[in-house]
């Protein structure tokens, strides 16, 4: 429960604030979004301190979100070619802090390049893992048609966690649906750091363009990472929302301690 007397952010299609100065910098595309709606009292317990789930409509989400990392790049410095493009799977939760900041909590990401792997998870200590993965997209006069992602968890694991995810892609949307912006537009990550004085929770807030989102029919989802990071039985009803998106540049600032009551 938050504090008493703090307002949550407004849900919102733009970040609050400019990332200053930008120590990462990447393109996220062929973004793929399931997402299912879990109670409060599942999700409360995989927070990190300090952290609370967000809640739209009553209940807050899980989310299993795919999509192709292109030219990862550090502050100035040019994207990497080959070592800064992969594909990556992450489960995430939805979060507020005790200051009311809105962001995301990850259980997992997988990804299928190995040295990006172990420098996410000691420099930010976030929970990533070496996963061999196969993307595949159809394209129709140069829009995806259908895109399918299958990964495999081979470190640190638990190994042989997988997920084959296949989506049929349909039409722009418009104008999104205030649900549609709290499940993609998400200006922050909360992870728990240690440090010299113990274990801490941090805010790492990001920037990007408005999404583009696409409709989507999911033809095919068999999985166990949303089990594997602390909630089974999700994904065995099918997911409330499913979306698209080409994609889009992110940017990320430095972390911040987040302030607990």
């Amino acid at each position: 429960m938050l504090p008493a007397g703090v307002s949550v952010e407004p849900v919102s299609h733009r970040p609050p604030v400019a990332v200053r100065p930008v120590l990462l910098h990447q393109h996220w595309a062929d973004v793929v979004f399931l997402h299912w709606p879990v109670p409060v009292e599942r999700v409360a317990p995989l927070m990190p301190a300090g952290v609370h789930p967000d809640v739209h409509g009553g209940t807050t989400w899980v989310g299993l979100v795919h999509f192709r990392m292109v030219r990862l790049g550090f502050g100035p410095l040019p994207g990497l070619p080959w070592l800064g493009d992969f594909a990556e799977t992450n489960v995430r939760l939805y979060s507020v802090d005790d200051e009311g900041r809105r962001g995301v909590v990850f259980r997992s990401l997988d990804a299928d390049r190995g040295l990006p792997v172990l420098g996410a998870r000691g420099a930010a200590a976030l929970p990533y893992s070496w996963a061999p993965s196969r993307v595949h997209v159809e394209r129709s006069a140069g829009a995806a048609s259908t895109v399918r992602y299958d990964t495999v968890r081979r470190w640190p694991g638990p190994r042989g966690t997988a997920t084959h995810t296949e989506v049929r892609v349909g039409g722009p949307i418009a104008e999104p649906t205030e649900l549609e912006h709290f499940l993609t537009a998400r200006w922050a990550l909360h992870t728990s750091r240690l440090g010299p004085r113990g274990r801490t929770t941090v805010r790492w807030p990001n920037e990007h363009p408005q999404w583009k989102l696409h409709t989507a029919e999911l033809e095919h989802l068999t999985e166990d990472a949303v089990a594997a990071g602390g909630l089974p039985g999700v994904t065995d009803a099918p997911p409330a929302s499913v979306l698209y998106s080409p994609g889009l540049p992110v940017r990320f600032g430095p972390w911040r301690r987040v302030r607990t009551r």
